[in-house]
């Protein structure tokens, strides 16, 4: 069995470097600046990401046209599947400002409209490509906290808390946006990563090959692709949902820090300088501009439109930029001023609004569909419906999670944990800031995998190290495997208000657990 990273027992990486170590003859002197390698079953971790990901692509994928409403989309579908279909029609942008609410960047929408194309204007167009990039996220998540954890076996763990995620399975199976940013924030955050552990390799060749300090400020390590690819990434969670733009900071300030960590630990003389004489520019190219200009490319179909919404808002020049920019321009200022005057009319609220505290836990969940005249539950009445609700065997823990997350990264300088915490506030903290705004539960989508990341963290040290003696690990595997059990079961108990099965009215008041999911 693979061992973790960070034992309980032991320091993290970024610790251990700074403590002076004598070298064995022989020894790699880089081998304190790469930490632990990744595991050597390199096509047993493919297999297992594989195979959770076909299991999750079937979850996700069976009865998927279910429900609609009259065969019409259900909640907020309504929204942005008929826009995808103005968009199938149009050839990629919208004309008709449905409800006055086309309010959000094209991509997602477009993406929903390859499923339209593929089935038609019913449940499965309206849900496939969410269900794709759903599935992928299991084959993701297994693969970023295999690199996390240096484990296999946590990897998977990792493919089947994502699976039983409650929020993840709907939003999977619903014709919105959210799932869309979820992905690729959650690719995003495993391109830094592997540009974490890139940039460090590259450091390594330069400590053997003895030129590190030929500079005081380190030496320039080239083009890097998996950054770039990182700032791709976010610039497409940007044309999906304007949130985007948080993990576009988080993840540019953290890899500014771990390019300074990375140089001090390398032995350079001035590596916070160095960082910022070596790496700031060409990360805020990366991470800044190359997000921008993908941004500004997701809006092609737009641009090259006659009739877009807004298309011609501006007619006139706009000092270097042709009318077209400054259309888009204040077009976007026009949306954010929706978004910023959408609050909740005094005496009026909406009947599943929730506020971010409340988040973390899922304390108000919101009902999709709703349908008390099926049948097929054995008896005379039965009910029918979607409720988007965060499994609570992992939902329940986010505050020790957090907490946790916070000590080790504080207290032991754990850059995993690090990178786990800060991906998470990102999508939360930011809500704070107008809290007078109509607010939803799925606002907490794309947070989701960054709560299972910061679970998979701690059981990594439940389970402990290949170094543990075998009654230790015994009894770390066995707290594991219950733990991962009861995930499982949570999800089954779940299953008919996930996916809208016909149940009795009896099984649907013993599915609401707490009088806030009433």
């Amino acid at each position: 069995m693979t061992a973790l990273v960070t034992g309980s027992d032991r320091r993290s990486d970024d610790q251990a470097e700074e403590a002076p170590r004598a070298q064995a003859p022989g020894a790699d002197p880089a081998a304190h600046l790469l930490g632990r390698p990744m595991p050597a079953d390199r096509l047993r971790g493919w297999l297992v990401a594989g195979v959770l990901a076909v299991i999750g692509g079937i979850v996700r994928l069976q009865n998927l046209g279910f429900p609609t409403h009259n065969g019409t989309p259900v909640f907020d579908e309504k929204h942005y599947t008929p826009q995808a279909w103005q968009m199938l029609r149009n050839g990629g942008y919208e004309d008709n400002p449905g409800y006055e609410l086309t309010v959000h960047p094209p991509l997602a929408k477009q993406l929903i409209s390859i499923g339209e194309w593929l089935f038609g204007y019913n449940g499965w167009g309206w849900r496939f490509t969410a269900a794709i990039l759903g599935t992928l996220m299991v084959l993701m998540i297994v693969r970023i906290a295999r690199r996390l954890t240096r484990s296999t076996l946590l990897g998977a763990v990792a493919g089947i808390l994502l699976i039983c995620d409650g929020v993840l399975h709907l939003m999977s199976r619903s014709g919105m946006l959210d799932i869309f940013i979820a992905f690729f924030v959650l690719a995003a955050f495993g391109c830094v990563l592997l540009d974490r552990d890139q940039m460090r390799q590259r450091l390594a060749v330069t400590i053997r090959e003895g030129w590190v300090n030929d500079s005081i400020y380190g030496p320039r390590l080239g083009f890097r692709w998996w950054r770039f690819a990182a700032g791709v990434s976010l610039g497409l969670a940007c044309a999906s949902k304007w949130g985007g733009l948080y993990w576009v900071a988080a993840f540019g300030l953290m890899t500014v820090i771990w390019d300074a960590t990375a140089r001090r630990s390398a032995g350079v003389a001035h590596p916070w300088v160095g960082a910022i004489r070596r790496d700031l520019l060409p990360g805020l190219w990366a991470l800044l501009l190359v997000p921008v200009l993908v941004y500004l490319g997701t809006w092609w179909a737009w641009f090259g439109s006659e009739t877009g919404v807004d298309r011609h808002l501006v007619t006139t020049w706009w000092g270097p930029f042709g009318p077209a920019l400054r259309s888009l321009f204040d077009y976007s200022a026009n949306v954010l001023n929706f978004h910023e005057s959408l609050v909740t009319k005094p005496n009026e609220p909406h009947p599943w609004e929730s506020k971010p505290w409340t988040w973390p836990m899922g304390l108000r969940p919101m009902l999709f569909y709703w349908d008390s005249a099926t049948t097929g539950c054995g008896e005379s009445q039965c009910v029918s419906a979607t409720m988007l609700i965060g499994t609570p065997a992992m939902w329940w823990l986010a505050f020790p999670m957090l907490a946790w997350g916070l000590w080790r990264m504080v207290g032991r300088l754990d850059w995993r944990y690090t990178a786990v915490v800060v991906a998470y506030h990102a999508g939360l903290l930011p809500w704070f800031l107008n809290l007078d705004r109509q607010m939803y539960f799925f606002y907490m989508t794309p947070v989701s995998a960054f709560l299972i990341l910061g679970l998979v963290l701690p059981l990594g040290q439940i389970l402990g190290t290949a170094k543990d003696g075998y009654e230790r690990r015994g009894t770390g595997l066995l707290v594991v495997a219950i733990y991962v059990g009861l995930v499982v079961a949570n999800f089954v108990w779940l299953w008919p208000i996930l996916n809208g099965d016909s149940i009795t009215n009896a099984r649907w008041q013993a599915e609401l657990w707490l009088p806030s999911w009433r």
